[in-house]
């Protein structure tokens, strides 16, 4: 019988050996339950070449070929990337929605003497879970924003506050993104679904009884939105709000964005459109720093001219409560450490009643 879990932490916390999704590679990479391992009994090939049967022949023809494909890869997969379990192996396995795809090899490991079992309703089923979540329900933690402008080290301080056993929320390392125009990092973003699978195993594992920390953002991360249920606790959040001087916060950010700060042509690329929101005098001079190379200036004016015009508005439009205020001189290891001590301080003041 395929088990049924009542809730998302239920699901996460389970208590198997392994979790085992067998859909396929593209099935997996836009979103999977955290810690699954992928052994597809259809790879994607494979898996249009049935759908293409079902549609254009029969749905016998599609499946007996589909049949032949998912035994033929679970028996490799039991050759290979199962070879070392022993007997008392437990596996959790899953498919799109807890069909023939995961029906199957689970038949067929429990032939072989391992203990495995269903989920009722595959992945469709996790899914539901993370959208209720996310998406239906408020959220039952209170949460605590970092507030700041953009070079105030607020990603930095996420992490050190964790470090002194904070219960942190980092949205801008879910979505692979830092944030702002220049924000984009190595590699592409997280799918929206896979976005929001790191938001809610994170969340649902924290201790409701504790204030969770987030950064101030925008409703969206690059491309990536950040749902609805989370939004909302955002906007309503007291801030705690880092003051760093316009100098220390250059050097800043001229270290932590180092690598589009010297590609010269992607930076080009990315300020052009501004001209619908500056001035041509103010992106002129943009692109005159970066024909001269002069990293400092241009860091400086993007800060006075942009970033904080546009931080100030967004502040605005969400009309937080500032509830404390923590000047940092110099966002060296030294300022870093005390003003993560002090928010790490300020946060016990938040416990829920």
């Amino acid at each position: 019988m395929a088990l049924t879990f009542p809730s998302l932490l239920d699901l996460l916390d389970h208590s198997y050996d392994s979790v085992i999704d067998v859909r396929s590679p593209g099935e997996f990479a836009e979103d999977h339950i955290p810690g699954a391992i992928s052994l597809p009994v259809l790879d994607n090939s494979e898996r249009a070449e049935v759908g293409t049967m079902y549609v254009q022949k029969s749905r016998f023809l599609a499946r007996k070929l589909g049949a032949a494909m998912v035994f033929r890869n679970s028996a490799h997969h039991i050759e290979t990337a199962l070879a070392e379990k022993d007997g008392g192996w437990r596996p959790l396995v899953y498919c799109w929605r807890g069909g023939q795809r995961s029906g199957s090899f689970t038949w067929l490991m429990q032939q072989v003497g391992w203990r495995a079992e269903l989920i009722e309703g595959g992945y469709q089923t996790y899914r539901r879970l993370v959208k209720s979540y996310l998406y239906d329900q408020p959220l039952p933690h209170s949460l605590v924003a970092l507030d700041g402008y953009t070079g105030t080290a607020k990603t930095d301080l996420l992490q050190l506050a964790k470090d002194r056993g904070a219960q942190v929320l980092d949205l801008e390392g879910l979505a692979n993104h830092r944030g702002s125009l220049l924000g984009g990092m190595a590699g592409p973003q997280p799918s929206q679904k896979a976005f929001e699978t790191g938001i809610a195993s994170c969340l649902a594992r924290f201790d409701p009884t504790r204030p969770v920390l987030v950064e101030a953002e925008s409703s969206k991360i690059g491309d990536r939105v950040i749902p609805p249920s989370l939004w909302t606790a955002m906007k309503a959040a007291p801030r705690i709000q880092i003051d760093v001087p316009v100098a220390a916060r250059c050097r800043y950010l001229m270290q932590a964005y180092d690598d589009i700060l010297s590609d010269a042509d992607k930076l080009r690329r990315k300020l052009e459109p501004l001209r619908a929101h500056r001035s041509n005098a103010v992106v002129d001079a943009w692109l005159e720093m970066i024909r001269e190379g002069n990293k400092v200036a241009l860091t400086e004016s993007l800060m006075v001219h942009h970033y904080d015009l546009a931080y100030s508005k967004s502040r605005q439009l969400v009309d937080a409560e500032i509830v404390a205020e923590v000047q940092v001189a110099d966002l060296d290891a030294a300022g870093l450490d005390g003003a993560a001590d002090r928010i790490t301080v300020l946060l016990q003041q938040f416990v829920p009643a």
